[in-house]
């Protein structure tokens, strides 16, 4: 849909890093429009996993995270609807953080899922994502989701100390891991937290967190439907030619958006049409206002809760793109935390199978020092972030 398209503007988050003398060396490749979990959905190519070319990266970051493994870059930034941040940083074995909704500027970013959507920087350590952290966020008059927060120096967080750190674990999520390596490694690093003066609870009920993908799937199509909208072939990007305007509209959709994208804007229109608004969307708004509470409830007695970023390693290429269902299942455990609007994180934790698994640590509204304080304690605590993959040369 946006083949020659050229920005007219830098997003917010772009100006910002070029005001700190950064330097911008590319695009990563994604999902198209941010819609998927393996990056290949692209109207480009899938990217391959740089610690097995024959995995998927994950998504819909899928290409910042890879490049970041792969050491093609310092650091890359994301969005994260779903998980899409934090899923492909997990199965790339790198560092990516899904701050707080509203903390960094929206402005630029191509939008998916309007309450959901959050950018957030992609590193190999903790240190470095503090450090973009700190250059991207902030309120922007551009964007009026954003929030205006007070100044902190992310990097004053990063103290290898979880003394009295009150950990929850949600004991439910374990069962769901379906990995064993997984299992183990969160076993680990749950021990490694209690074994250094953290206040652990292993048996914390999020009675709604099921929930959680039911009503993504609902509410991100939803609005997908409402935002995809403004191609239409007018006002920019591809538009198809045709006798009449109707015709010429159908064609731009039907050719510039790819298959992926087409179902979810199938879903979200359903969800909002006439007799169904009241089944599924109110509904779903409603299921949303529950995993708030209890979210709100679960950090009133914890700092921070700690949980698998993902069901699985990195699976093959090819495997899953023709099963959505299967697919939209990969983030499952990370989907909570947008519909919460919550900061979260993932930490490279190990490996399973020979490929890289993710820790995710989960804080409160504004809690990205807390989240960052438990990322970089279990970083320095463990050798994972010394481990990079051996790319083959062609």
């Amino acid at each position: 849909m946006l083949e020659d398209f050229y920005p007219p503007y830098n997003a917010t988050v772009i100006s910002k890093l070029l005001n700190h003398h950064s330097v911008i060396i590319g695009k990563g490749n994604m999902d198209e429009f941010a819609m998927g979990s393996s990056t290949e959905n692209s109207a480009f190519h899938p990217t391959h996993n740089p610690w097995n070319l024959s995995k998927v990266p994950g998504g819909s970051s899928g290409g910042p995270a890879a490049a970041v493994a792969a050491g093609e870059c310092m650091y890359a930034l994301g969005s994260d609807t779903g998980g899409s941040i934090r899923q492909p940083a997990a199965l790339c074995g790198v560092v990516g953080l899904k701050p707080t909704y509203g903390l960094v500027s929206r402005y630029g970013l191509i939008a998916f899922a309007s309450s959901l959507d959050q950018i957030g920087p992609i590193t190999r350590d903790v240190t470095d994502n503090a450090i973009v952290l700190n250059a991207i966020v902030g309120e922007d008059v551009h964007d009026a989701t954003s929030i205006s927060a007070p100044i902190s120096d992310y990097r004053s967080a990063l103290i290898p100390d979880v003394t009295g750190l009150r950990v929850g674990v949600p004991s439910k999520l374990i069962d769901q891991i379906a990995e064993p390596g997984i299992r183990d490694a969160l076993d680990s690093a749950i021990k490694l937290f209690e074994d250094n003066g953290a206040i652990v609870d292993r048996n914390v009920t999020l009675e709604y967190y099921d929930y959680a993908l039911a009503v993504y799937y609902i509410l991100a199509p939803a609005e997908a439907s409402a935002n995809l909208a403004r191609y239409d072939g007018v006002k920019y990007g591809l538009s198809a030619e045709a006798d009449t305007m109707w015709e010429a509209l159908e064609a731009t959709k039907g050719l510039g958006f790819g298959a992926e994208v087409k179902r979810r804007i199938i879903l979200g229109t359903h969800a909002l049409s006439s007799g169904y608004y009241d089944a599924y969307y109110r509904k779903a708004q409603q299921a949303r206002d529950l995993i708030i509470q209890e979210f709100s409830s679960m950090f009133s007695r914890y700092d921070v809760l700690i949980a698998p970023v993902t069901p699985s390693t990195a699976f093959d290429l090819g495997t899953k793109v023709n099963d959505p269902v299967e697919m939209y299942l990969n983030d499952v455990f990370t989907i909570p935390s947008n519909i919460a609007g919550i900061p979260s994180i993932s930490v490279p934790a190990g490996f399973s199978n020979g490929m890289p698994v993710g820790l995710q640590i989960m804080g409160p509204w504004l809690g990205e020092a807390s989240v960052l304080r438990a990322a970089y304690f279990y970083e320095q605590a463990t050798p994972w972030k010394h481990y990079h993959p051996t790319i083959p040369s062609k």
